[in-house]
């Protein structure tokens, strides 16, 4: 091989190596698409601001409850990333090969609350038999749908644990999801309600009245898992990135208790 040609075939070496690695940047900016449980939302998007400020790498978040979003998964919207508020409807879509397994994680834990508006002079345990419908009067208990959204589902797993389902099945208003219950609180719509403890962090029109026994519901577990019909490349890297300090710190200052 003569020197001209030797040198022309390390230059072309060197240019497609450029090539790949202009074209793997490139590809880091393509945005991760995550849908989220609506109780996130503080939470993820100053999780995520702070990933694009480190990587480069944008990610959009879609909040709703985690029935609606994994049925949304499940009928085809573009998701990189789930992030559920119990376990079945990460199981749900696990079930239809829609998540990536090898990435699935226990992220986040919570607290379930009752709360009453700011300014509200209600006190009461939620153990105490006849308080929490003697509290209510003619007024409504705010919830998750509780067939469906996990606070709900939460909800009413604590109720009955606690012997006050009957009291106060007839006395529930039910909402799309964890987030729009918190707003009838604090809105004073409702007199209290049942939500999430980093829930009640989040809304200074509301404050917590007690905390449901840990042992009264099943755990409070935030799988997320990044799904096979994802298309970004950075998705599996903003899965691992969400176990790293800075955005344990993030969880834990909104609320959230972070899993090991």
């Amino acid at each position: 091989m003569t020197r001209l040609a030797s040198r022309l075939l390390r230059t072309g070496v060197l240019l497609l190596a450029a090539a790949s690695t202009f074209a793997v940047q490139a590809a880091d900016t393509t945005p991760v698409t995550v849908f989220a449980a609506a109780s996130l939302k503080e939470s993820m998007d100053e999780a995520a601001a702070l990933y694009q400020k480190t990587t480069g790498t944008p990610v959009t978040v879609s909040y709703a409850a985690s029935s609606t979003l994994a049925k949304q998964v499940e009928q085809g919207a573009p998701a990189d990333v789930f992030i559920s508020a119990d376990l079945q409807w990460m199981d749900y879509l696990q079930e239809r090969k829609l998540v990536d397994t090898a990435t699935r994680r226990s992220l986040l834990g919570n607290t379930l609350v009752l709360v009453a508006p700011k300014a509200s002079a209600t006190q009461l345990k939620v153990t105490q038999p006849g308080a929490l419908v003697k509290a209510l009067g003619d007024g409504r208990l705010a919830v998750g749908q509780v067939s469906s959204v996990p606070a709900g589902k939460y909800a009413k797993s604590a109720l009955e644990s606690l012997k006050l389902w009957d009291g106060v099945q007839a006395k529930l208003a039910e909402s799309d999801s964890v987030r729009s219950a918190l707003l009838l609180v604090s809105r004073g719509e409702a007199p209290l309600g049942i939500v999430y403890g980093s829930d009640a962090a989040a809304d200074p029109g509301v404050r917590v009245v007690d905390t449901f026994p840990a042992t009264s519901h099943p755990a409070i577990v935030y799988p997320v898992a990044s799904l096979t019909t994802g298309t970004a490349p950075s998705r599996k890297a903003f899965v691992t990135w969400l176990g790293t300090a800075p955005a344990k710190a993030i969880f834990e200052k909104r609320g959230f208790t972070v899993l090991k």
